[in-house]
């Protein structure tokens, strides 16, 4: 069931008005009942395998909090030695090791079977024909919705439990509500079980201003995928199907990255909206990504969730593990201390991106993508001094006018190796890239001809104001969530300013036929 479907659509409606009609109490098992049926919209085998990660997940947690428990009972019996005292810790703390060693290597297993068994079978082929062995062949199976997002949010909420930084959750239908809630199953935000249990198990008061505040939000997020990405995949589209050399491979650059954007942050304001309609609180995903002045900076506005997630529960337990401590010891006597505290962040590192791209998808264009970026975040950290004793040199370079070189720059980098998601091959995504610069390949180009890719000029202009009052929004939430502003203005002005919002979406929006509207571009990850 698409967020874009008439079906949706029609879903929220009832659900809204159910939800608003049952007492207080009802409503966390009224989301629940709806999560599943939303999920069993995508096909009922799938709901086998949310039910798996849902069960193992919560008894793993509940283990783990019965070992937390009986180490506590053991440590306060009797007369206990400080050897004795260590010696329970450690026996117990090997046990809960175990436990979550086996709940992440199953739903991780499931994970990989499902997503990237192809990709790994391709590999090991690859590596067969050297050798002359016949290829194996590997089951075509269907990737369940959302299961990334699931998956991984599953998984936070257990190496929480495991850390004690949250209780376990005694009641299944309610870690169950954690793992399905709908509006953030698609494409996240991959939300922490201490952030979203806060109002998901006993939502905020309901008033008209709360439905309408985050009705409003759902609509902006429709305009930007509606009116603006999935416009733009109709060029973006024609380009990756066979005309995107030399001017073209530019405008798909500029034009993907837009989609890419508005397609994105448009779920997910419409994830953040429908929830703050029902009462619950989903935390922000994206802070103005597109004014970063570094990649560095970038990273820390895109896909936050994500992001924090890799760095909380992948980059810091492998870079204080036990064989990076060691790694630490022996590179430090080749290289010396300052060298050999590098090398094992700099793997650490390396192991997150290469993951982060696996994560996005099962081919080598997003494993290099992954390793672009670190490998671009490492060069710049090791530029860092150099830059610093710059600046030093040239004060003026903290002026607003080097800020925005600093941004277009960064636009620029990100906008390129976007190109390894518009491909299937790295040899298409670099045959692209490599075309921008040859002069052979502008030949016939200018800009008259982008009206062959399927827009018509129209097209092009009523994008164009679009993605002007997208990021003019964007840049004046930096001072303030915009609908409070929308809230302080005469009532009249308001309705107005919210009927041409709606009617912009109706009218203007790129529906396929009858009046179908497109994926949303994470869904695929």
């Amino acid at each position: 069931m698409l967020f874009t479907s008439y079906e949706f659509i029609g879903f929220i409606a009832v659900l809204l008005t159910v939800y608003y009609l049952v007492p207080r109490r009802a409503r966390p098992p009224l989301l629940l009942a709806a999560s599943c049926a939303f999920y069993a919209f995508s096909g009922w085998e799938n709901l086998l395998f949310i039910a798996c990660t849902v069960l193992s997940v919560w008894g793993g947690g509940l283990l783990l909090e019965k070992n937390l428990a009986r180490q506590k009972a053991r440590l306060c019996a009797g007369e206990l030695s400080a050897a004795d005292k260590k010696a329970i810790r450690d026996g117990e703390k090997k046990k809960r090791k175990g436990i979550l060693a086996a709940v992440l290597l199953l739903n991780l297993g499931i994970l990989a079977a499902v997503k990237y068994l192809g990709f790994l079978t391709e590999g090991l082929n690859g590596v067969l024909g050297l050798f002359g062995a016949a290829p194996l062949s590997a089951a075509s199976l269907i990737v369940p919705m959302g299961i990334s997002f699931y998956t991984f949010q599953s998984i936070g909420y257990l190496v929480d439990v495991f850390r004690g930084a949250v209780p376990a959750q005694r009641s299944l239908w309610k870690f169950a509500l954690f793992v399905s809630f709908f509006p953030q199953l698609v494409q996240g935000p991959i939300s922490r079980y201490g952030d979203l249990s806060r109002t998901l198990f006993e939502p905020l008061p309901l008033s008209y201003a709360v439905l309408r505040r985050g009705l409003v939000r759902v609509l902006w997020g429709y305009f930007k995928k509606l009116v603006i990405a999935d416009r733009l995949s109709v060029a973006v589209l024609a380009m990756t199907g066979g005309q995107d050399r030399g001017g073209f491979a530019l405008a798909l650059l500029f034009l993907y990255t837009i989609q890419l954007y508005a397609d994105f942050t448009g779920g997910i304001d419409v994830t953040i909206g429908l929830a703050e309609a029902m009462g619950v609180t989903v935390a922000e995903n994206f802070r103005r990504p597109y004014l970063a002045v570094s990649l560095k900076d970038y990273w820390r506005r895109w896909h936050i969730s994500m992001c924090t997630w890799f760095r909380d529960y992948l980059f810091y337990p492998v870079s204080t593990s036990r064989l990076m401590r060691s790694l630490t010891k022996g590179t430090k006597k080749v290289f010396g201390d300052k060298a050999g505290r590098k090398v094992p962040l700099y793997l650490s590192s390396f192991i997150v991106w290469g993951a982060t791209g696996l994560w996005h998808g099962a081919n080598w264009n997003f494993l290099v993508w992954g390793l672009s970026n670190w490998a671009i975040l490492m060069v710049s950290q090791e530029l860092e001094g150099a830059w610093g004793a710059f600046r030093k040199r040239f004060p003026k370079t903290g002026g607003k006018a080097w800020r925005a070189v600093a941004v277009g720059r960064t636009f620029l980098l990100v906008a390129a190796m976007n190109l390894f998601d518009c491909y299937p091959t790295l040899g298409g995504t670099f045959g692209a890239f490599f075309s921008i610069f040859d002069p052979r390949a502008w030949a016939g180009f200018s800009f008259s001809s982008l009206l062959s890719l399927g827009l018509t000029g129209a097209d092009f202009a009523l994008t164009g104001v679009a993605v002007v009052l997208m990021f003019a929004v964007s840049c004046a939430g930096a001072w303030g969530d915009v609908r409070d502003r929308l809230e302080k203005m005469p009532f009249a002005l308001r309705v107005v300013l919210l009927l041409l919002l709606f009617f912009a979406v109706l009218i203007f929006g790129a529906y396929g036929r009858g009046y179908d509207a497109g994926q949303f571009i994470y869904n695929r990850f």
